[in-house]
């Protein structure tokens, strides 16, 4: 049932800003909306899709396309709109990240790109480092090139090559590298840049292909819009000019952080420019307290001198310090007294492990080595968010669709009452059955399916003990029961064997690792989500997520050796890091490890932070 535009309201918030409803009104004309931290971009996203949808603004059959950089802010926003309207409008919201989007271009119109860079079918994913590129650079004797220079002549090249108008040595130097890249031992070897590249390529060869495009999706988001990379927008705007798409922009340049990948320099300027779009600058910070905004506040003068200040709206649900750097004389000082003070905060009951966040600049496997023993003698599990199982990062592994749809049915077998899981799998299946909520007897028998399937499954668990054998099976019915098939049709990031063969089975290994000396199946399945652990990830992985609290650790100048105040990006990635805190923020100092940073104290100090002896955050006794 559709609602008049003029009587629509807000779905699961109370309101508003003024600011944020004058941009999701606005649907005529493209939108260009600059929001700091904790003023709820996603929300705002997420309200404006089912505002288009639930008013008919965005009629049926067309969709609503969402583009965003991370894997979960995209699996994050799609729930936001899950949870706001009917199964059948939120089925018409395609919500991912750009490298899925043009990934899936291509497997699906592969056979349309021209002849001479049409791919084979089961090409690979690469992710070359600068110790790839300096390898090929010395093989085809062009030590004079910087191995930075070149990733991103590769990534913003315009195909066919040989019209990109680059001079004679350049244009075959990057040929040289494509061939490469498709004359691979092992089969071709596409990077995510290669992709896009080919995906702009065949837009502009095919115009039947961007009229589908343009008729599917005449309303188009792009979240975190101050990382687009020239190529990215290149091709949204091959994509979609020439049409009536209206685009939703929402970004903040302060929290740039995509530079070194080519990320633009005026991002904001250029889409206004181009797109005729109307900005607006959302003023509200709804994550944060007031002591908290305004030490952000200083950092992001810091960026920019003429920045507005923010409304703090989070409320202070703490006692005692909410920002401190915590100075301490050794190593061994510092990781015992992090550990003995997160253990006091749970015993008191102030938060739970998994609320507090450690963050590093980088070599969180390194930093797991040094915490790790230490947090186990005080009966803490650091989980490291950042390490691989197989050939997939444990952060990664947890906002996968296949995650998505396997864990609830765990969850059914493992507990009887799980109204959640419950929830969750009904949602999951009606979709990948495509049974429409007006459906009844579709819903009924969806239901009795997943009813006998949750006690077949129970009889399974109950079999034995948990261990790792008895992993591999659950997690085998389970996909038997969602039916690979089915998952893949349903999830285009699945559609090659390798992509899909990579999830599947980093979903199997973490479940082998967490069976060990696990009592039973919830506490496996516990800490496959890590719950009850302490979460450890680099700065970078923090984007888009918020904790309770959050330690900045081993922040000296030999860890966080590139932290400078005139290094822009490293400047906006400490702020946006510290933005991810709901109530409080520590910056871990150990003086064996380097020196401190004067001016970052300079900074904070003013603005509340307080200096503590680090054998002093936690009373003895």
């Amino acid at each position: 049932m559709l609602v008049l535009p003029e009587e629509w309201l807000p779905q699961g918030v109370d309101d508003l800003e003024q600011r944020a409803w004058e941009a999701l009104r606005e649907t005529g004309q493209s939108v260009c909306v600059t929001a700091g931290a904790g003023a709820g971009k996603t929300e705002f996203l997420a309200q404006k899709a089912t505002y288009l949808l639930q008013t008919g603004l965005c009629p049926q059959p067309k969709r609503i396309l969402a583009i965003s950089f991370k894997r979960d802010a995209a699996q994050n926003l799609a729930a936001r709109v899950r949870q706001r309207c009917p199964q059948d409008q939120a089925r018409r919201f395609h919500s991912m990240t750009f490298d899925a989007f043009t990934k899936h271009l291509l497997d699906h119109f592969r056979l349309a790109v021209p002849e001479a860079y049409r791919p084979p079918a089961d090409y690979g994913i690469a992710f070359p480092t600068r110790r790839d590129f300096d390898a090929f650079l010395q093989r085809h004797g062009r030590r004079d090139v910087s191995a930075d220079r070149f990733d991103k002549a590769v990534a913003r090249i315009t195909l066919p090559i040989e019209d990109a108008g680059l001079n004679l040595q350049a244009r075959d130097l990057v040929q040289a590298y494509w061939d490469d890249q498709y004359a691979m031992p092992n089969g071709a070897l596409l990077t995510f840049a290669m992709i896009n590249r080919l995906v702009e390529y065949l837009l502009r060869t095919n115009p039947r292909i961007k009229r589908g495009l343009l008729l599917t999706y005449p309303h188009v988001f792009l979240d975190e819009f101050q990382d687009t990379t020239y190529a990215q927008y290149e091709l949204v705007k091959t994509a979609f000019t020439g049409g009536n798409t209206v685009f939703t922009a929402v970004g903040d340049d302060k929290q740039k952080i995509m530079g070194w990948a080519g990320a633009m320099d005026n991002a904001f300027d250029e889409f206004t420019a181009d797109f005729n779009a109307v900005r607006y600058a959302l003023l509200c910070n709804w994550r944060s307290h007031e002591a908290l905004v305004a030490i952000q506040h200083v950092i992001a003068r810091r960026i920019d001198p003429d920045v507005e200040e923010v409304q703090a709206r989070g409320q202070l649900a703490v006692d005692g310090d909410t920002a401190a750097i915590w100075q301490f004389q050794d190593r061994q000082q510092e990781a015992a007294q992090i550990a003995r003070w997160i253990r006091a905060e749970v015993d008191q009951g102030h938060v739970e492990p998994h609320d507090i966040a450690i963050l590093v600049r980088m070599r969180a496997n390194n930093v797991e080595d040094e915490l790790a023993p230490v947090l186990a003698g005080e009966g803490l599990t650091l989980r490291n968010l950042a390490r691989n199982v197989g050939e997939i990062a444990i952060q990664d592994l947890l906002a996968e669709s296949f995650t998505e749809v396997i864990l609830p049915l765990l969850r059914l077998g493992a507990n009887v009452r799980a109204p959640e899981a419950w929830n969750a799998a009904q949602e999951r299946f009606q979709a990948l059955a495509c049974i429409s909520p007006e459906d009844e007897q579709g819903q009924e028998r969806l239901q009795r399916e997943i009813e006998d399937f949750s006690r077949q499954l129970r009889r399974t668990m109950n079999e034995a003990e948990p261990d790792g054998a008895l992993a591999d099976r659950v997690v085998a019915q389970a996909l038997d029961f969602a039916r690979a098939d089915r998952l893949r049709r349903a999830y285009p990031e699945y559609q090659r064997d390798a992509d899909f063969a990579r999830v599947r089975e980093g979903f199997r290994l973490l479940m082998r690792e967490c069976v060990a000396d696990a009592a039973n199946w919830t506490e496996v399945l516990d800490r496959f989500e890590g719950k009850g652990q302490v979460p450890l990830m680099t700065i970078h992985k923090s984007k888009g997520l918020e904790f309770h609290t959050m330690i900045f650790f081993g922040l000296d100048d030999r860890t966080w050796w590139s932290l400078d105040p005139d290094q822009g990006e490293e400047l906006n990635s400490f702020f946006v890091a510290f933005t991810r805190a709901m109530q409080r923020a520590f910056f871990s100092y150990c003086a064996e490890r380097g020196n401190a940073f004067a001016w970052l104290e300079e900074l904070l100090i003013p603005a509340g932070v307080q200096q503590i002896d680090g054998a002093e955050i936690v009373p003895d006794g």
